[in-house]
């Protein structure tokens, strides 16, 4: 079973909180976290994005970058923006987004149940950005965001959260768009903890990124200290649990930079060969197996038949996986959309209006908007073992970073 541990919390005061948190790093370009940033010096993306407070041209790994988010990290706390609590804690995170409700419990899980599947995965990673992460998680010796875990839900668990709840938050706010996020402080922790220690597994939902680094930084701390007995901080990372049925998986959307030297015309003809293709005033497909495209100014519906997919075969039954092996790669020529430059994802929260913006500017040549990945598609390849293509699922909404900060000290 993983082992989940409460912690000493980095947080801001009640009065900064809204102000303090920023949205992930990894969701925001650097243009966009400055535009984020602006006029409020107490926005956490001056810690994980502080290339905001560089020179554009900066290279996104130089030296400076990190050096900046440790200055601005030590800032907020010695001008008291950020405070650390007296005593170990579990934490409570409920977000509301459009109405529908997630709440997970904020605590500590182990770098060896991560390494040891535990924590089950469903992604790599890539290599530069685990470094990156893994370099600023050094520097600030801090877990400056959370992981976003799920796993199958527990009437235990539910019932301490749904008692909990009924208590006075230490954070409620709603940022500006438009989604409510709300903490309880829980200083009894001793119930969640046997709870959650009860749970079989626990999934990587998002932040793969984010756990590696976690995970290789405890390792780097434990070989650089002679004395390690593992009762050490760095041995620990940051989470939120979430119970699978609360959360909400959107569409990770595809666009193809070039034809890959062939007419729409040809194009459209490959695609009918692939299944039913027919024009539609869609742009979102209605279920799993179809898919929507944007080429040349119109939109058009593309039904993969039903039996010619393996329900069995987790990976090879994902919608994203089917488009891979019968579109992107036989009929675009790109054969490792992990690397390839002619390929890009866009996140379901953009909308489709995105995809045909990018296509109609003309930087781009064709779209495709995806059926969402399941939940319980998600945890059926973890289960099997198995790593989804790149860009298989988005979860939304985006847990706030800098409300709650692990030291690794």
């Amino acid at each position: 079973m993983p082992r989940v541990k409460p912690f000493r919390a980095v947080r801001p005061t009640i009065e900064k909180a809204a102000k303090v948190a920023s949205v992930p790093y990894d969701v925001v370009n650097r243009d966009e976290a400055a535009v984020l940033a602006e006029g409020n010096g107490d926005s956490f993306l001056h810690v994980v994005r502080p290339d905001i407070d560089l020179p554009p041209e900066t290279d996104p790994y130089a030296d400076e970058i990190y050096a900046k988010a440790a200055e601005n990290f030590r800032r907020f706390i010695s001008g008291g923006v950020l405070q650390q609590d007296d005593a170990d804690c579990v934490f409570l995170y409920r977000q509301i987004m459009n109405g529908k409700s997630q709440i997970g419990v904020v605590c500590c899980c182990h770098i060896d149940d991560y390494e040891n599947n535990l924590i089950l995965k469903h992604e790599f990673t890539r290599p530069a950005k685990e470094d990156d992460r893994t370099r600023h998680v050094m520097t600030l010796a801090a877990h400056a965001g959370p992981v976003f875990l799920t796993y199958r839900d527990d009437p235990t668990v539910d019932g301490l959260v749904n008692a909990a709840i009924r208590e006075t938050p230490l954070y409620d706010f709603t940022a500006v768009d438009g989604v409510q996020h709300t903490v309880w402080k829980i200083d009894a922790t001793a119930g969640y903890v046997a709870a959650l220690t009860s749970v079989p597994a626990f999934y990587v939902a998002d932040g793969h990124h984010r756990a590696a680094s976690a995970w290789r930084a405890g390792k780097a701390r434990r070989e650089a200290n002679p004395e390690h007995n593992g009762t050490e901080e760095y041995n620990w990372f940051l989470t939120v649990l979430f119970p699978s049925s609360q959360l909400n998986i959107l569409a990770y959307n595809r666009i193809i930079k070039d034809l890959n030297g062939q007419s729409p015309e040809a194009i459209l003809e490959r695609l009918a060969s692939v299944g039913s293709l027919a024009e539609t005033d869609n742009s979102i497909p209605e279920s799993a197996g179809s898919f929507c495209i944007y080429l040349d100014g119109k939109w058009w519906r593309l039904v993969v038949p039903a039996d010619s997919i393996d329900h069995r075969d987790a990976i090879n039954c994902l919608d994203v996986a089917i488009l891979e092996q019968r579109v992107i790669k036989p009929i675009f020529g790109i054969d490792d959309v992990r690397t390839d430059a002619r390929i890009d994802f866009v996140g379901g929260i953009r909308g489709t209006k995105e995809l045909e913006d990018r296509v109609n500017s003309g930087e781009w040549a064709i779209a495709v908007s995806m059926y969402p990945t399941s939940i319980d598609q998600l945890m059926a390849v973890s289960d099997a073992g198995e790593v989804m293509p790149p860009k298989s699922t988005w979860f939304e909404p985006k847990l706030r970073s800098g409300l709650l900060v692990h030291l690794l000290d």
